[in-house]
């Protein structure tokens, strides 16, 4: 059992760790955003489509130290800070046969917004009224699955065929 001394020195030296108020965000007023991202395009080598966004946010008041959050079609994704400033990547995977081909909008929120997101969430209310930060756009061409026919399958039938084709000509010469 840990003694309540150790646990109350603990907390104190995370929080001293985290800042005063915990990990907050700065605000981000007119984002100035530079999107970029990745999709997988190859299922014949890879277990699910993964989805990989990057932005560069500027804000006007010069944040650089903004917390984000990602909504891809209601299902909300924490958005990692990259190593450069103004650097963020939001990622998430799923399942080829779940995975449509088309346009995937990615609603990106500030703790302010992404707090009234999720209260609404929980409340049951309409989510559509609440505004993102801002909102990149994803294309998916969808993943190719590989050949209709494997190349085993074809080069067996290629074989029979063939086999047939000398069968019947030395039957027709034997005549």
């Amino acid at each position: 059992m840990v003694a309540p001394r150790r646990v109350a020195l603990l907390l104190a030296m995370a929080q001293v760790l985290l800042g005063s108020g915990g990990a907050t965000g700065e605000p981000c007023p007119e984002p100035q955003v530079v999107p970029s991202y990745y999709t997988t395009s190859d299922a014949v080598i890879a277990a699910e489509s993964v989805f990989i966004v990057e932005i560069s946010l500027a804000c006007k008041n010069g944040a650089q130290n903004v917390a984000l959050y990602a909504d891809v079609n209601g299902k909300q994704f924490p958005v990692t800070r990259g190593q450069d400033i103004g650097r963020y990547q939001v990622s998430w995977s799923t399942e080829h046969k779940l995975t449509r081909s088309g346009t995937y909008e990615v609603k990106f929120f500030d703790e302010e917004s992404y707090s009234v997101l999720r209260k609404a969430q929980r409340n049951n209310e309409d989510v559509s009224k609440i505004q993102p930060l801002f909102t990149v756009n994803v294309e998916h061409r969808g993943a190719w699955t590989g050949p209709w026919v494997s190349s085993e399958v074809l080069a067996a039938a290629v074989g029979l065929v063939a086999g047939y084709l000398a069968l019947s000509a030395r039957s027709r010469l034997q005549a």
